[in-house]
């Protein structure tokens, strides 16, 4: 027996090792425990619903500003189309400026190195379609005059009955 119980006074302190007592708590501490667990979980879904409405809140105005950057860009981008096909037309040759609210410009585009493409053939477009809106251009007028210097007369070089015509044919002025 002697051998049994020294087998069995080995056996029990390992079983106290392996398992350990649970500890009791009361009921009250436990309910303050939960409830102050709750609290700190409706705290934590509170601060989550307002970083999720910052976050949306922050992407609406990003989205905003996007767009406005966006309308801001085309804004600038017909401003400048619309300048250089005023400076197309006036080469043209066009009578009233204001006629070029008539061109189609849906073929006016800014290319990749940031130049206007299009511009020639919608004022050619508009030519065509209205030539009364361009000034008649002939031979003799697109070509420079010929030979060197002209010469310029004064009053003194004319005589009175050509300084009578010229006053009368330029300024409708008798003399």
């Amino acid at each position: 027996m002697a051998d049994e119980n020294s087998n069995d006074d080995v056996r029990k302190p390992e079983n106290k090792i392996n398992t350990p007592e649970p500890e009791v708590f009361s009921k009250e501490y436990v309910r303050e425990l939960r409830h102050e667990n709750a609290g700190y979980r409706l705290k934590a879904q509170e601060m989550e619903r307002k970083a999720q409405e910052a976050a949306e809140a922050a992407k609406k105005a990003q989205d905003e500003a996007i767009a406005k950057a966006q309308e801001a860009e085309q804004r600038a981008a017909q401003r400048v189309i619309k300048a250089e096909m005023k400076a197309h037309a006036i080469k043209a040759g066009i009578v009233d400026i204001d006629a070029l609210a008539l061109a189609d410009l849906s073929g006016v585009k800014f290319n990749a190195a940031g130049e206007i493409e299009g511009a020639d053939a919608a004022i050619e477009s508009l030519k065509k379609s209205k030539p009364y809106l361009f000034a008649q251009t002939t031979a003799s007028t697109q070509q420079p005059p010929k030979g060197g210097k002209q010469e310029t007369k004064t009053a003194r070089d004319l005589s009175d009955a050509d300084l009578r015509a010229e006053l009368k044919s330029k300024f409708g002025i008798r003399v």
